[in-house]
C-alpha cells in the first residue's frame, strides 16, 4: 500500500517577515514526501509584496494547494483532514489573538483552531518587537493550548555571515519540530568547533 504524503499546513500573515514564509515553502519544495496546504492572508500577500521581490503568485505555486483565506469549507477546515500540523509564518499579533481566542472568521485561524483540537502540532513565528503585556499573555495562552512559539530569532554560535544564513537556521529550526530535515541547520557540535565563532572584527 502506498504511503500517504506528510500534509503540512503553512499560513503567511501579515507581520513583517514574510521571508520567513516564502524560505519555509522553498525548503518544504525540497523535502520528500510532504504535501503543502498554503494560506495567504490578505495582510500576508500585502507584506510579501511590500517586503520581497516575489509575487503572490509565484510564492502560491510552491504549494500543492492553495486556500483562500475566507474559504471556511476547505478540506483543511475539518479534523477528518488529517494533517502533520500547520505553521504560521510569520505569525502576525492579529492572527495569533484570532488563535487564542477561537475567534475563527478565517481559514488562518479555523485550521490553526482545527490542528489545536485534533491534538496536532501547531508552530506560531510571531515577528514583533517590543512585546507589550498584552502580547506576553497572548503567547502564554497559546502556548498553555498546545502551540510551540518559535519567533525567528537569530542564532550566532553557527556563525552567520548573511541574512540568507539567519533565516535559513529559523527556518530549519521549525522543520525539525517536524522531523524533516532540511539541510538548512549547522548544528552544533562543541564549543571551539569552527562553524560556532563570529571571527574577530564581525561581532
Amino acid at each position: 500500500m502506498a504511503r500517504e504524503p506528510t500534509r503540512l499546513i503553512v499560513a503567511i500573515t501579515g507581520a513583517s517577515g514574510a521571508i520567513y514564509g516564502i524560505r519555509l515553502l522553498e525548503a518544504l519544495r525540497k523535502a520528500r514526501g510532504v504535501e503543502v496546504h498554503l494560506i495567504l492572508s490578505r495582510g500576508g500577500k500585502l507584506t510579501i509584496s511590500v517586503e520581497t521581490g516575489w509575487k503572490v503568485k509565484d510564492v502560491e505555486a510552491m504549494a500543492h494547494t492553495v486556500h483562500s483565506d475566507q474559504d471556511l469549507a476547505a478540506s483543511i477546515s475539518s479534523g477528518s483532514f488529517r494533517t502533520a500540523g500547520m505553521i504560521v509564518a510569520p505569525c502576525s499579533i492579529k492572527t495569533l489573538s484570532g488563535i487564542v481566542s477561537s475567534y475563527a472568521d478565517n481559514l488562518v485561524v479555523r485550521a490553526a483552531d482545527v490542528v489545536l483540537k485534533e491534538g496536532r502540532k501547531l508552530v506560531l513565528m510571531p515577528r514583533e518587537t517590543p512585546l507589550h503585556a498584552g502580547h506576553c499573555r497572548l503567547l502564554l495562552r497559546a502556548a498553555e493550548m498546545g502551540a510551540v512559539i518559535a519567533p525567528p530569532m537569530p542564532a550566532f554560535y553557527n556563525a552567520p555571515r548573511s541574512m540568507d544564513d539567519l533565516i535559513n537556521h529559523s527556518i530549519g529550526r521549525v522543520l525539525d519540530l517536524f522531523g524533516i530535515e532540511s539541510g538548512l541547520v549547522k548544528r552544533w557540535s562543541g564549543p571551539g568547533k569552527p562553524a560556532g565563532r563570529v571571527p574577530k572584527g564581525e561581532a
